[in-house]
């Protein structure tokens, strides 16, 4: 069965607010109010990532301004209090995606990681742009008619091609209805649907025409 055709490289945004090494404090803040981004990539030289300045590395500052570090994991955070430039703020190495993973793959590397964007770079860890968690969320744009014809296309044509199964598609949840035979199907059609790309979720409404 055909993988989902849906890649990093199709939802992630191209052009890429980016900073050097150099960058300090006042003009990483400006420049992520300015694009409204919660993170923006290190780069050196031609444009490879050396490491990500978040929210998060910038607040110690703020949270340290007045108090010491009460508990031992907070040291960390509170050496960045006093940094000015982003080679002292930045979490290195960067954690990174590249444009021909999965999409799902993205999707578990930011909640494995607790991070809301990913630099996204090629073999040789350049920057060809980033993708955030609300760029994730555009499969599920995708009008209930294309995942209808790809459900038809790539799923039931592959896994039950002699079945009889009707279908419907609203808000992307996909109900599936009619007389089914061979039971071992429901799950690996159910996971199946799963699988593409858009799919809200998947309902079972089938009947068994097995004799008694």
């Amino acid at each position: 069965m055909p993988a989902s055709r849906y890649t990093v490289s199709d939802v992630m945004t191209h052009t890429a607010v980016a900073i050097g090494r150099g960058a300090s404090y006042k003009e990483i803040v400006e420049l992520m109010h300015q694009w409204k981004v919660s993170a923006v990539p290190v780069l050196e030289g031609e444009g490879r990532v050396v490491g990500v300045v978040s929210e998060a590395d910038l607040l110690p500052k703020e949270e340290f301004r007045r108090t010491d570090p009460a508990l031992p994991e907070q040291l960390e955070e509170a050496s960045k209090a006093g940094g000015v430039l982003a080679e002292e703020l930045m979490s290195s190495p960067a954690i990174t995606v590249h444009p021909d993973a999965p999409v799902a793959e993205a999707a578990r590397i930011m909640a494995r990681k607790h991070v809301k964007r990913l630099p996204v770079v090629n073999a040789l860890g350049m920057l060809e742009g980033v993708v955030s968690r609300s760029d994730l969320l555009k499969v599920f744009l995708r009008p209930d008619e294309e995942l209808g014809e790809e459900i038809r296309q790539n799923v039931l044509t592959e896994l039950a091609p002699s079945v009889n199964v009707d279908f419907a598609v609203q808000d992307g949840v996909v109900t599936l209805r009619g007389p089914l035979r061979d039971r071992a199907l429901v799950p690996l059609l159910a996971r199946a649907i799963r699988a593409v790309e858009g799919v809200v979720d998947v309902r079972m409404e089938l009947e068994s025409t097995i004799s008694a």
